[in-house]
């Protein structure tokens, strides 16, 4: 019989974790069945249970887990003030973030699945972009956060929606010439309301 190091269990739960993230941004949470989720973690469906109670217990980790991967790396890495803000809006609304959808943004490729899901799950997801926002929101009114949260979630419906638009354009240079538009749109709403 095999034996495992005491760390074993914990890696192997991240790697359904994420291979599971990139799966359902991919192909979507009810596109990916459980067989397909264990193989690319290169596991057996019996071992699935061993981590997680439910397919629904997976999704709602995953996106906890995409939203906060997404926060420490994209929101919290961007240059300080506006010129962070900028740069989170053009790395979102770029044809690279556009064209990889497994590794891309869990709110553009969910977002119309995950209000189906159950309320656990909405609720992970409420409070991961929650975080996200209020990262945002720091980098938009440093003195006082709160009053930009709604503004900052507004630019994230922006980003989102542009992205899933361009996403679903055959046309390439229009869907590049609507990530440009978003561009501006979104830094026009960063731009509203500033005192000059």
């Amino acid at each position: 019989m095999v034996r495992y190091g005491k760390d074993h269990k914990s890696q192997t739960r991240r790697r359904i974790i994420e291979t599971a993230g990139r799966r359902f941004k991919q192909d979507g949470i009810d596109g990916s069945g459980v067989s397909t989720l264990m193989k690319d973690a290169g596991l057996t469906n019996g071992a699935f249970y061993a981590h997680f109670e439910s397919k629904d217990d997976l999704v709602t980790t995953a996106i906890a887990d995409q939203l906060k991967a997404q926060a420490e790396s994209v929101v919290a890495r961007a240059a300080p003030g506006r010129a962070g803000l900028e740069q989170i809006v053009r790395g979102y609304l770029s044809p690279q973030h556009r064209d990889s959808l497994g590794d891309g943004c869990p709110n553009a490729a969910l977002l119309d699945e995950i209000g189906r899901c159950t309320d656990t799950t909405r609720q992970a997801y409420t409070d991961g972009v929650l975080v996200l926002v209020d990262g945002i929101a720091a980098r938009m009114a440093p003195e006082a956060p709160s009053s930009a949260r709604v503004k900052a979630l507004s630019l994230l419906g922006v980003l989102a929606g542009t992205l899933q638009l361009s996403r679903a354009l055959t046309d390439s240079q229009i869907a590049d010439e609507l990530l440009e538009q978003g561009i501006n749109n979104a830094l026009a709403l960063l731009d509203a309301g500033q005192r000059v």
